[in-house]
């Protein structure tokens, strides 16, 4: 691929003087294949070197030394696995060196849309991975041995594995044309704007999906036609890009779900041990979506190996465990992590099980298992029971955030103390002995029926990393709320009134304030009205074409 001239053309600007990320967008290479994906990687195995990276599409994506070695030990299967025929599973790395995709430029859009769960990571990334492995006499090892990896930042678990299942098996037989081809598709696909249902031709078959928003209900999945009557064949309707069978994951220890609810709430240190990839991925991409839709702040690695750059820093004895959620499948990780506090065996009926010494601040919803079962007796759907048990997980994680939301609305200063020439009032701050007295009258007895010790659960929370990143996500939601009020009543002021008697300092000082303003609007870092941009923008003019001619050059230039 050709590289980009360090000249480059000269993008548009809008009125503001940013550079126009559209025009941007759609004349960077790649761009709309990198709003889905970073790369795509075929990793085989070599008799001489093991498992190697035989292609990486686009050819130009840079991954680090670090990154190509995990990935191409993630791809297969530990060899005791023994997964004969197609498997497929997921893994998730760090990110080795700084941010690389430069040419992305919706992620502050996205993101600002998306629920907190399904935003784009920042520091990680998500392997979705296709390994075959089948009896072939042409090869010296006498099996063929491939996987096929699609490398993301969005969490899309089921939409990658329908791709997968769609583009894989050609792929094995014909790989570099077909892969170029796959990725030149994906390349036309539109941008996954949260809130849009949208068409993803590939292969001959149209993925329709819906990117969830914030905007939509808890538990919806608004799959509105989109242009359907046009395509022919028929589109492939997936009715989740992310959501898994949660009942079907997590049946083998249903009698445990409250415990791994509390665990996973307060991050505590887990270790999934599972038969094969495909299991201990899926249980702990399972239990990590347990708390949506609050998000999960903790590290987790659906499968991990012994070959993982990370293996020392979980492994050590040294430290407390960390608080991440490990999916392994090598027997050596038993007596390596055997001084982890919470251990999950499943995949094996005789060892199958939580041995954990925890016990739950909240007694177990005895009803939920007996639906649950007779549900399982009466072969109900597991769709029907899934969405049984997604409702009461998600009911738990509400009616345990809701006080904590309520608490944290009343530290916001009154919008009638939000006045326009003066620096906003702050956010008071967090004291947990206020909010834990606030539970009397406003706690989550009033929205749930399990009783138990709601304090120490509270107070253990306080000290997990899911409180510090929830409550940093909200203290910045505030401060941008508060900002943007700021900017409503500036607005909504006289400004030719408010010049009277300032000096020529105290006036720039004001263009280059609003100015800023603009600009984090402009990026969706504000919650404004395009009604309030406009009026701003006004304000500029009307107060830069109060100064001295010179002035006025001098603002317009920069």
């Amino acid at each position: 691929m050709d590289s980009l001239s360090s000249a480059g053309p000269r993008w548009p600007r809008d009125r503001l003087g940013v550079r126009s990320s559209g025009a941007r967008a759609a004349a960077t290479p790649w761009a709309r294949f990198s709003a889905w994906l970073e790369c795509v990687c075929v990793v085989t195995f070599d008799l001489e070197l093991g498992q190697a990276l035989e292609l990486v599409y686009p050819g130009d994506f840079q991954l680090t030394e670090k990154e190509k070695s995990s990935i191409c030990y993630l791809a297969f299967p530990d060899s005791h696995s023994g997964c004969l025929g197609d498997t497929q599973f997921s893994f998730r790395i760090r990110q080795c060196g700084g941010q690389r995709s430069s040419w992305r430029t919706d992620d502050g859009r996205y993101n600002s849309e998306a629920p907190v769960t399904l935003q784009r990571e920042a520091a990680h990334y998500f392997g979705y991975v296709y390994f075959r492995q089948v009896k072939d006499s042409s090869v010296k090892r006498g099996y063929f041995q491939k996987s096929l990896v699609l490398v993301s930042r969005l969490p899309f678990v089921r939409l990658f594995q329908a791709l997968l299942s769609l583009v894989a098996p050609e792929c094995f037989d014909k790989l570099a044309p077909c892969l170029e081809a796959v990725c030149n598709e994906i390349d036309q696909w539109p941008a996954p704007v949260p809130g849009q249902t949208l068409n993803l031709p590939v292969v001959g078959v149209v993925l329709q999906v819906h990117i969830p928003s914030r905007a939509d209900k808890p538990e919806s999945s608004p799959l509105k036609q989109c242009g359907q009557e046009s395509l022919l064949p028929a589109p492939l309707v997936l009715t989740s890009v992310h959501e898994l069978d949660l009942f079907r994951c997590l049946q083998p220890v249903l009698t445990h779900v409250q415990t791994l609810w509390e665990l996973m709430l307060l991050g505590e240190p887990l270790v999934v041990l599972a038969p094969s990839p495909a299991v201990s991925s899926e249980m702990v991409l399972a239990l990590t979506s347990c708390l949506q839709p609050l998000r999960f702040c903790c590290d987790y690695r659906p499968y991990f190996t012994i070959h993982d750059s990370e293996f020392k820093e979980f492994t050590t004895r040294t430290q407390a465990p960390p608080s991440v959620v490990l999916g392994v499948t090598n027997p050596f990780f038993i007596k390596t992590l055997q001084h982890w506090p919470h251990i999950l065996r499943v995949g094996e009926p005789r060892m199958s099980g939580l041995y954990t010494e925890y016990t739950t601040h909240l007694r177990r919803d005895k009803a939920l298992l007996k639906r649950l079962l007779r549900g399982l007796q009466k072969k109900r759907p597991t769709g029907v029971l899934t969405a049984l048990l997604r409702r009461h997980l998600l009911e738990l994680t509400q009616s345990f955030i809701i006080p904590l939301e309520h608490y944290v609305a009343s530290l916001m200063p009154l919008q009638k103390s939000i006045t326009p020439w003066k620096t906003p009032p702050q956010i008071r701050p967090f004291h947990q002995d206020d909010f834990l007295c606030s539970l009397e009258h406003a706690g989550p007895q009033l929205t749930c029926i399990l009783k138990g010790d709601w304090l120490g659960l509270y107070r253990r929370f306080f000290k997990s990393p899911h409180f510090d990143g929830w409550y940093r996500q909200r203290r910045k939601e505030m401060a941008r709320k508060l900002e943007a009020l700021h900017l409503e009543a500036i607005c909504e002021a006289n400004v030719e009134t408010w010049m009277q008697g300032k000096s020529e300092v105290e006036v720039v000082d004001l263009v280059l304030k609003l100015r800023e303003k603009l600009v984090r609007a402009r990026g969706h870092q504000l919650p404004v009205k395009e009604e309030t941009l406009q009026q701003a923008w006004l304000h500029i003019e009307t107060v830069v074409s109060s100064l001295p001619k010179d002035l006025q050059a001098v603002l317009c230039l920069s």
